[in-house]
């Protein structure tokens, strides 16, 4: 059985753990041989044939980021790695080998034959390697090229002839940089499922569309039936299913579709306080492939953002893929030190970076709620870069791996197609109408934004940028807040508006007390907004980086936390601020032997951010109390019993989900 959502996790080592999202993968994990291609000589010299001697090159643990490695620190080039394995040939199964991302251009060779080439770094890719197998020591080679300093890779060099153009805003980590693994598939296979969960909120039903890509590489035509369950948390549903049939020619691949209903009581929408998942478990001949994922609805109406028909204003984050002594490896640890840090600091909505993050973080985003923008790399392509025909096609290849990765994933709500172009000219306007033509082809059932750094100057009518294209406006605006979002507002008035980068360096003249100040001021001016449905901070960490303004120590200090996630200041600031509820004290009655009273106001912020809050609680010392439902701007007293002669007393408010969202100390007096 393979699972698509469900993380199945793998320790090669005591240091740290990957997901890999089939169940049955068998991991190339651990040591491998590696060496750098600095003369480009590997491919000639046959550095991938077995007879080749690899005793004198290093050894390294894959997932490996090179970038970070003391012995390569910062090369940029080729390097390769090769490893053996011992396999045992069975007829009428195929194996596939899987790259869950490698950093940039990778070419696989496997027992001397070359097997494949894949460009992008930050998704999935994989090859069939059945035909190259052998019963016995297997030799798998792969080289890795990580130069993007040049024009023509994506993200890559911009082609204005400058001194910066080579650099993005962040290190080009390259190497083996997500797992390796094997997996073993019958001659006909489940490649991937769509799953496309649509409720109707006035009847409180649902419908549900599966799309299942089925590859045959037997010989002979197929003619596959496609059974289908759903399971909620441990409950199977009785579903009727209309099952559409087709023919897959012999090295076809073909699509298997169904459609079934979901009566009321089997529907349980998701959302970010209440993130309810199903488990579909699709089966085509000898081969069953299951995905989670919720049921929501996500849609813009008179500069709103609605989730299941009710508005809602977050705060978020960009979190950028770097670590100390990592680099761009994402270990289980990592991620979820990083999901739990940003979610009880306030961050739900996110454009969370300008690459495909580890999909760990989205998994855990569905299982505890978040929004997240994904966003594939177009980060400042040039007008002539965007009508390049060539850069076009490598970008459609990485939005689809990345859509095809992540379309299950009920926390992903819409798709950004760039970053930072030059939105107002012909070019930057083709590109945004034609990579959403392209990405709502792919999948339709999200929104579809880009981040903009024109519209804070730009344009006088609203025809004249991109953003008449997109379901919701993505602004990144660093200073002139006020007037920008004013002028946004009244060239796209129906349009709801993302700050989508936002923030000030901790290393100003006013230092991080300067950070705290500018956050609150921000905010007030948010808070008098209602069409400004979220705000995402540049950036959740400090990150590494060559683009021009870096310092010294090779770090851009945005963060709410360092490299290491050690808090700023502005860490307790922003989980103060984005916090939905707040506290005050109304009265504190002592009593005698001891027994006292502390009644608290709970308030449901009106303004930013603003949610229905359900099934908060309210903890005291050891005692726990719950919060009665609270729409946006109402609050209600609880009445604490205190005990003993303490004279200050903690209080936390807890996420149905476990997260803290706000924690103040009273005095009792």
């Amino acid at each position: 059985m393979k699972l698509t959502s469900l993380f199945f996790l793998l320790s090669f080592s005591a240091f740290a753990q990957f997901s890999i999202r089939h169940s049955d993968a068998i991991p190339l994990h651990g040591q491998w041989s590696f060496a750098m291609d600095t003369r480009e000589v590997g491919a000639t010299k046959g550095w991938y044939k077995d007879n080749y001697a690899v005793g004198a090159w290093d050894k390294v643990s894959v997932p490996h980021c090179f970038s970070v490695d003391p012995r390569y620190q910062f090369y940029t080039g080729t390097v390769w790695y090769r490893k053996s394995f011992p396999w045992q040939v069975q007829s009428g199964k195929r194996i596939l080998l899987h790259f869950d991302a490698a950093y940039y251009a990778t070419t696989v060779w496997v027992n001397n034959q070359k097997i494949g080439t894949h460009e992008g770094g930050y998704t999935p890719f994989h090859f069939d390697i059945t035909d190259y197998l052998k019963s016995g020591d297997n030799i798998l080679a792969v080289s890795v090229n990580n130069d993007t300093w040049q024009t023509g890779s994506i993200p890559g060099a911009k082609d204005n002839g400058n001194a910066n153009d080579p650099f993005p805003g962040w290190i080009n980590y390259g190497g083996l940089v997500r797992p390796v693994y094997l997996t073993i598939e019958p001659e006909l296979y489940l490649e991937n499922l769509k799953i496309d969960a649509q409720p109707d909120l006035a009847t409180g039903t649902a419908t549900l569309r599966l799309q299942a890509r089925v590859r045959n590489a037997s010989s002979q035509t197929q003619n596959p039936k496609l059974a289908t369950s759903v399971l909620l948390g441990n409950q199977a549903l009785k579903l009727v299913w209309k099952n559409a049939s087709t023919s897959v020619g012999a090295g076809k691949t073909g699509l298997l579709e169904a459609e079934t209903s979901l009566k009321a009581a089997d529907v349980k929408l998701w959302s970010i306080d209440s993130p309810q998942l199903y488990q579909l478990q699709a089966v085509a001949g000898s081969d069953t492939l299951s995905s989670s994922f919720g049921i929501r609805k996500v849609e813009v109406k008179n500069a709103q953002l609605l989730l299941n028909g009710q508005p809602i204003r977050l705060a978020g984050g960009n979190r950028v893929v770097d670590y100390p002594s990592l680099g761009s490896l994402e270990p289980d640890w990592l991620v979820e030190k990083d999901f739990r840090l940003m979610k009880e600091a306030g961050m739900e909505f996110h454009r969370l970076t300008h690459y495909t993050p580890s999909e760990t973080f989205y998994d855990l985003a569905d299982r505890y709620g978040m929004l997240i923008i994904t966003e594939a790399g177009n980060w400042q392509l040039t007008p002539a870069q965007m009508d390049n025909d060539t850069i076009r096609q490598k970008f459609k290849q990485q939005f689809r791996e990345m859509a095809e990765r992540d379309w299950n994933h009920p926390s992903v709500i819409a798709y950004s197609v760039g970053n930072e172009y030059l939105s107002e000219t012909p070019s930057g306007q083709r590109w945004t109408k034609d990579m959403m033509v392209y990405g709502k082809s792919l999948d339709p059932s999200r929104l579809f934004t880009f981040a903009s750094m024109r519209l804070n100057i730009l344009p006088a009518k609203p025809e004249d940028e991109a953003t008449q294209y997109c379901d919701f406006v993505s602004t990144n605006t660093y200073g002139n807040h006020a007037k920008i979002f004013d002028h946004i507002h009244a060239l796209y008035p129906d349009k709801p508006i993302l700050i989508s980068e936002w923030g000030v360096r901790a290393d100003t003249p006013t230092g991080e007390a300067g950070q705290v100040s500018h956050l609150e001021k921000v905010m007030a001016e948010i808070r008098q907004r209602p069409y400004i449905v979220g705000a995402s901070w540049w950036s959740f960490n400090d990150y590494q980086s060559r683009h021009v303004g870096t310092n010294p120590n090779g770090y851009r200090p945005w963060g709410l936390v360092g490299p290491e996630r050690n808090k700023r200041p502005l860490y307790h600031a922003h989980r103060r601020e984005m916090s939905p509820v707040t506290l005050e004290k109304v009265r504190f009655q002592g009593g005698g032997q001891g027994i006292h009273q502390l009644v608290i106001r709970v308030k449901n912020r009106s303004d930013f951010p603003a949610y229905a809050l359900k099934n908060y609680t309210l903890k005291a010392g050891e005692a726990t109390f719950n919060v009665p439902d609270l729409a946006p701007g109402q609050s209600v007293e609880i009445t604490l019993p205190v005990r003993g002669f303490e004279q200050k007393l903690t209080l936390e408010v807890v996420k149905p989900t476990g997260y803290s969202v706000i924690s103040e100390t009273f005095e009792l007096k």
